[in-house]
């Protein structure tokens, strides 16, 4: 819920969802690589124009979130820009 209180903040991890349908984030997620308080739910906001859900914060490993973002991109079905060569996420860990 992007009202929670949580910031999108350099390193954060948020929901993706359609710009125009803020419940629309079910499965994908993205970091931020800087301070985006635009992405954030702002009081007053109208129920459709709300921000995006901060779930998570990366505590360590940023430099390679950055070595990644650095990657060429392609095409790829319907996405214009996905990282080449193709990145797996192998672990990932909740600490609390």
């Amino acid at each position: 819920e992007s009202r929670n209180g949580l910031a999108n903040r350099r390193g954060a991890v948020a929901m993706i969802r359609e710009p125009d349908s803020p419940h629309s984030a079910t499965s994908q997620f993205f970091i931020n690589l800087a301070d985006n308080p635009a992405l954030d739910f702002q009081p007053g906001d109208a129920e459709d124009a709300l921000g995006y859900c901060v779930f998570g914060q990366v505590i360590a490993g940023l430099d390679v979130v950055e070595q990644i973002a650095r990657l060429p991109t392609s095409a790829h079905g319907e996405f214009s820009k996905v990282p080449s060569p193709a990145v797996a996420i192998r672990s990932i860990e909740r600490l609390r």
